[in-house]
């Protein structure tokens, strides 16, 4: 491309050299906000220094943990506490499902937490209030057990506590028969144990239909069972955690 030797044309090839010289501009973030409430039923004071804490999670993969897209702790001295959870709203896909969680500590000692499903960006109303439930006998956490072999009940699975309506258990026999219910199908195979090591055969389930959320929670247990490697104990509740290969939780069993 020629330039005359015009101030026009001197004046728009200074023009160009410095864009290209100039870095590019980083694109501007886009912040967001939830605001809500976290309270409990019961008619009690938390201790002194009790935390609240709130967690935006992306829970759209059946297989994975969820990911934690924003996190907030608050003060526990005022119930319903208020809270604000800031985050980037370019992290946000529509295409995926997104829920809160709530807990309550103190001195790292699990006091409260979310048992249902609190979804937001769902195209209704966000729901941002939270109710939490007492964790059972958290003055005596019960005594971890010495192997995954006994009656269990789904508390967590892929980072998100399972809603008390939808029943899915799992029994592990000594002779490494499992059984359980998903929700809505029975199921069994076997399990391998060997030390910390337990890998489980693909179920075989009846073939019921249910209500959509119960279908949904099940599908998303049996083929998270089918990456489990390991087995350990939360020191806190004393539930059962199955492990994926590389040491990611992939659910939480409360013992029946």
């Amino acid at each position: 491309m020629a330039f005359t030797d015009s101030p026009i044309s001197r004046r728009a090839l200074a023009g160009l050299l410095l864009a290209a010289a100039l870095p590019a501009t980083p694109a501007l973030a886009a912040p967001r906000s939830l605001r809500g409430t976290v309270s409990f039923r019961e008619r009690m004071a938390l201790p002194p220094g009790a935390i609240v804490e709130v967690k935006l999670l992306d829970v759209s993969l059946a297989d994975a943990p969820a990911r934690t897209i924003a996190e907030t702790r608050v003060s526990g001295r005022r119930i319903p506490a208020p809270w604000t959870l800031r985050f980037d709203s370019r992290r946000i896909d529509p295409r995926h499902s997104y829920a809160l969680q709530a807990r309550i500590t103190h001195r790292g000692q699990l006091l409260f937490i979310t048992t249902e499903r609190h979804s937001v960006f769902t195209g209704g109303p966000d729901n941002t209030d939270i109710w939490v439930q007492r964790v059972a006998g958290q003055e005596q956490p019960p005594a971890p057990a010495a192997s995954p072999v006994g009656n269990w009940r789904l508390a967590r699975l892929g980072g998100a506590e399972t809603p008390a309506s939808i029943a899915t258990t799992l029994t592990i026999a000594a002779d490494g028969k499992v059984s359980g219910r998903g929700g809505c199908n029975g199921f069994g195979g076997t399990a391998t144990i060997q030390g910390r090591v337990i890998r489980f055969s693909r179920m075989v389930s009846t073939m019921m239909a249910c209500e959509p959320d119960k279908m949904a929670q099940e599908q998303r247990f049996l083929k998270a069972l089918e990456r489990v490697h390991r087995w350990s104990f939360e020191r806190q509740t004393g539930r059962l955690v199955l492990l994926d290969r590389g040491g990611r939780p992939l659910m939480a069993l409360a013992a029946q």
